[in-house]
């Protein structure tokens, strides 16, 4: 009898350390489930909802800078229109390349510049996002646009026509946008630019301001 205990205690190690691999096993198997379906989500949402951006020139300075890397949230127009002071990217087949600008004026506004007076509806737009760079440049006298004003003998029409927005860049004496361009079709909006990922040091969300 002995000795039959002895034999039924000394199995009972074995048969725990089989427990304790298979329990282990299991935990392995569920976090390369875990992985494998995280993987999946951000492939997903990588492709179908969200589009890396990396921006070149200097059109958008003081607030973007050549080689900030933004996220583009592609979705946000699938349910409702770009709004005044959002940052877009947008494709222009005359040029065959992306642009990041901002929304001055939208469908049915009626949009004049003049110098650094911008005025949407007979309103002058605060543009706050670049009123310390204006200021500097009037304390030195000048104008902050000094490129072009709108309409002009390019572009005349002034107010914005259906399925059309009306875009310009934030350095607006260094920029290619809708005083040049032309009212933007919105099939040809990418996407409003939300957070500049990179690099890190200028890490943040990207305010949008009319």
């Amino acid at each position: 009898m002995e000795r039959e205990l002895e034999q039924s205690n000394a199995q009972q190690p074995a048969d725990q350390g089989g427990g304790a691999k298979n329990k282990e096993k299991n935990e392995v198997l569920e976090w390369v489930k875990a992985i494998v379906i995280a993987l999946v989500l951000v492939f997903l949402i990588r492709w179908l909802l969200f589009k890396p951006f990396i921006v070149e020139g200097p059109s958008m300075q003081p607030n973007f800078h050549t080689g900030e890397r933004v996220i583009v949230n592609e979705i946000l127009y699938k349910i409702r229109e770009p709004e005044r002071g959002e940052v877009i990217v947008f494709h222009v087949p005359e040029e065959n390349r992306d642009f990041i600008k901002r929304v001055i004026a939208v469908p049915g506004d009626t949009i004049t510049v003049d110098g650094d007076v911008v005025k949407v509806n007979g309103e002058q737009v605060p543009e706050t996002y670049i009123q310390d760079a204006v200021q500097e440049a009037h304390a030195k006298g000048e104008e902050y646009n000094m490129l072009a004003d709108f309409p002009n003998g390019v572009n005349q029409e002034t107010k914005v026509p259906e399925g059309r927005i009306f875009v310009m860049g934030d350095n607006r004496s260094n920029s290619t946008d809708s005083r040049k361009l032309g009212f933007i079709d919105l099939n040809e909006v990418i996407g409003r630019a939300d957070v500049i990922f990179w690099p890190v040091s200028d890490m943040k969300w990207i305010k949008h301001d009319e």
